[in-house]
């Protein structure tokens, strides 16, 4: 009897279901985040006037923007489905190949990009934000480093992408922390050396971390590199990518905006707006993207091999557990600010971050769906209408946040990018089940042809 339920429970809670990806990301996922977490923490001890931490964090958002747009438009939306395509006809050389393929064109696509952008970042800087003097040269030279963190997560969420499509979950999931781990303790022991660049030097040395330990789980996994630039399936790749470059940079942009903003408010509005934000994102992170993730592979799987009665399962599945999950975590995450802002230093300002983290929390069950649902599109190859609800999320929330920002400051921009993540949910509802009625269409028709 003991035996039985044993095998159940490990059948249950294997890397190959949803619920054993997703209890893998889910514990990967709140380490990554306590890490994060502790990150917070040591960098608002570490430059308690917060303008340090104001510059760092913003510094990355456009390296951000420039990342997301051209290199995780392509790898979120296509590279999974199309690996897993491979995977379901085990057909290994072609992933090797696909694989091999888009590190080495994206590679070489942002390397070039980042270069040029580092070279003219002095003319463009002013424009991003509000940062004067010491601080608007201290934000150039991060931003530069930012760049060449991001040079080498082209190889690390590569690499990663094939891992989630192997449903190898572990090392995944672990690589976040050791890359959080970096900026902790070049805070901690390159700062005496390096002063404010100890953070930055830190992030660096993490993200090396990321790339080397997700290259060895590939190796591990049976992928082998190719001397390859290209692939028959990139065209179709690129085609599927445009339309979430232009959703990747409404949210990057939203994002950096929202630093433009806060950057004009109290000193510190950065960091507290960041911080909130943190939080609510462990939530997110632990419920809605370990889920979203683990079922990905699955959801891609089913709608290449037309068997959309699965898809729908693995996704009414996927919902009722996020609701379950995320409602009362919520609730949870809003009733222990003062537990949050002891964790990341901020007693100093508690009442104002008591306020962000709440309206913050209110978001967390619809964009923890919305992780769900937007792969439920791209494991359907099709990532045109998930990209005009998400451009419509990021305009829905700058435009809020700019409207209350001159009568509820940094308030407005958790009310604004909550409003946007309800406004892509109604979206993405609306539409998911027309698009798999048109597949499955499409399908009889060839069926009976």
């Amino acid at each position: 009897m003991l035996s039985a339920v044993h095998k159940r429970v490990s059948s249950l809670l294997s890397q190959q279901r949803i619920l054993g990806g997703a209890a893998v990301l889910a514990l990967t996922q709140l380490g990554a985040s306590l890490a994060g977490l502790l990150r917070d923490r040591v960098l608002a001890q570490t430059f308690p006037g917060l303008d340090t931490v104001d510059v760092y964090i913003a510094a990355f958002r456009p390296s951000d923007l420039l990342f997301q747009m051209c290199i995780m438009a392509g790898f979120s939306v296509a590279l999974v489905p199309f690996l897993a395509q491979y995977k379901a006809q085990d057909d290994q050389q072609q992933m090797n190949r696909l694989l091999s393929s888009v590190v080495a064109v994206a590679a070489l696509v942002f390397g070039v990009l980042a270069l040029v952008f580092a070279a003219f970042f002095p003319q463009i800087a002013p424009a991003l934000t509000r940062f004067t003097g010491d601080s608007l040269q201290l934000y150039i030279q991060f931003g530069r480093i930012a760049l060449l963190t991001n040079f080498l997560f082209v190889f690390g969420n590569a690499f990663g992408q094939y891992l989630i499509t192997v449903q190898r979950y572990w090392v995944y999931g672990i690589t976040p922390i050791l890359y959080t781990l970096g900026t902790i303790l070049g805070t901690l022991y390159l700062t005496p050396l390096y002063g404010q660049f100890g953070p930055i030097y830190g992030t660096l040395c993490g993200a090396i971390a990321y790339v080397l330990l997700r290259f060895l789980g590939v190796l591990a996994t049976g992928f082998r590199p190719r001397s390859i630039l290209w692939h028959p399936d990139l065209p179709t790749m690129g085609r599927l990518m445009l339309p979430r470059m232009v959703a990747l940079g409404a949210l990057q942009l939203e994002l950096l905006l929202f630093d433009t903003v806060a950057s004009g408010l109290e000193a510190g509005s950065v960091t507290v707006n960041a911080y909130a934000r943190n939080f609510q994102s462990v939530v997110v992170g632990i419920a809605g993207i370990a889920l979203a993730q683990s079922a990905f592979s699955l959801l891609s799987q089913a709608a290449s091999q037309k068997e959309f009665h699965r898809f729908w399962i693995y996704l009414r599945k996927g919902v009722l557990i996020l609701l379950i999950l995320t409602i009362p975590g919520a609730a949870c995450l809003a009733a222990l600010a003062p537990v949050a802002a002891w964790l990341v230093h901020l007693q100093h300002v508690l009442p104002v971050f008591t306020v962000c983290l709440a309206l913050y929390a209110l978001s967390i069950p619809f964009e923890s769906i919305n992780h769900l649902l937007l792969r439920s599109f791209y494991a359907l190859k099709h990532t045109v209408t998930p990209a005009f609800f998400s451009i419509f999320n990021g305009v829905a929330a700058i435009a809020i946040a700019a409207l209350l920002a001159p009568h509820y400051g940094v308030y407005s921009l958790a009310l604004g990018f909550t409003a946007g993540q309800i406004v892509e949910l109604i979206g993405l509802s609306v539409f998911l089940p027309g698009r798999v009625r048109k597949l499955e269409c499409d399908e009889r028709v060839a069926s009976s042809a």
